[in-house]
């Protein structure tokens, strides 16, 4: 019974991510007089379509609940030449044309930030201070200065805004030399202190500790429900910004990264918490969908745009056969990197 509710909730989250960056691509298409052929939610051999009487697009579900498309005239098919000419995405100016590629990810992130919103609304803003709630005597953050009260300002001489924050610097950190953690105290003093974390097997998961916690104060004031939803999704993005910079400087490895099967993990482990937290996922998701398609690679939205940029720059677009030919290769290095990804997966269940 877990296992059939997990995958339910594993569909339902990929299905209305892709959902809502799909329909960002299309409904911009649309507004703009794009034929559009197709409107897909996941991929491989169909199980569904339809098709308004007197329209143009197919509307589908495919097999696989991973991923999703919406096929624009212009970018490759056979059928373009049949077109007129002003129906094809290239005939659009560069503006229209970054609104259609950009409103994918652009619809994550609103996504994103309506259900911050709900979840502010419904169950409380959390504050998003990093202060100690509660520091474990004979840990190392006790033994080494940290109390409760006190609120992280910097980690390693990085800036700490948020709980986030805290997060993301801790997992960086090199877990071979101390964490310098600069704190606020109650009393308004500052102090430096610097903590050697203790290693705990977790679900056959090395993790590294210094035994404090930082336990959100719920509040429910209007004001503080738009901040914690604002603050919030700065946070994510901030994250993303600094897993980014750790791939590119190794301190994040490619192993590290989670695919299909280890997302399915984790929609596991918070559904077994409550509806919140599955929302909280999704908000979650949708911004870290949002900000890799915004990425400036092959197949990517970001990708696509960064060839808008070159147009305006050279004065001329890329020729379209060019220009497919390089989304082409870089789709099929993104497939061999998620079956590495996913093949890692597989690996930490067992």
């Amino acid at each position: 019974m877990q296992f059939l509710l997990t995958l339910f909730y594993f569909i339902l989250i990929l299905g209305v991510i892709v959902l809502v960056h799909e329909f960002g691509h299309f409904i911009f298409a649309k507004i703009f007089g794009i034929y559009v052929y197709e409107f897909s939610i996941g991929m491989g051999p169909k199980l569904y379509g339809w098709k308004k009487k007197g329209g143009e697009t197919d509307y589908s579900i495919r097999l696989i609940p991973i991923g999703g498309y919406c096929s624009l005239a212009g970018e490759g098919n056979d059928e373009d030449g049949k077109l007129p000419p002003e129906r094809l995405l290239q005939s659009k100016p560069a503006w229209q044309r970054f609104l259609v590629m950009f409103f994918g990810a652009g619809n994550n992130f609103i996504l994103a930030i309506l259900l911050l919103f709900v979840i502010a609304l419904i169950w409380g803003a959390p504050s998003t201070v990093p202060k100690l709630t509660a520091v474990e005597e004979g840990k190392p953050a006790y033994e080494a200065g940290l109390r409760t009260g006190d609120i992280i300002t910097k980690i390693n001489n990085q800036r700490t805004d948020t709980i986030d924050d805290v997060s993301i610097y801790i997992q960086l950190a090199d877990k071979d030399k101390p964490i310098q953690f600069e704190v606020k105290r109650e009393d308004g003093s500052t102090a430096t202190i610097e903590v050697v974390p203790y290693q705990e097997e977790v679900q056959k998961t090395t993790v590294y500790r210094i035994g404090v916690e930082l336990a959100a104060e719920m509040r429910h004031d209007i004001g503080s429900i738009f901040g914690y939803t604002f603050v919030k999704t700065g946070a994510l993005f901030k994250q993303m910004f600094i897993t980014l910079g750790g791939l590119f400087t190794g301190k994040i490895g490619v192993s590290q990264l989670s695919g299909p099967v280890g997302i399915y993990s984790i929609v596991g482990e918070q559904a077994s918490q409550g509806f919140e937290n599955i929302l909280y996922l999704i908000a979650l998701l949708s911004v870290n969908v949002g900000f890799i398609n915004l990425l400036p690679l092959p197949a990517f939205d970001g990708g696509r745009i960064l060839f808008l940029i070159i147009e305006k720059i050279k004065g001329s677009p890329v020729k379209p056969e060019t220009e497919n030919l390089i989304h082409n290769i870089g789709f099929f290095l993104l497939l061999a990197l998620m079956l590495f990804i996913t093949c890692n997966d597989v690996i930490k269940l067992f």
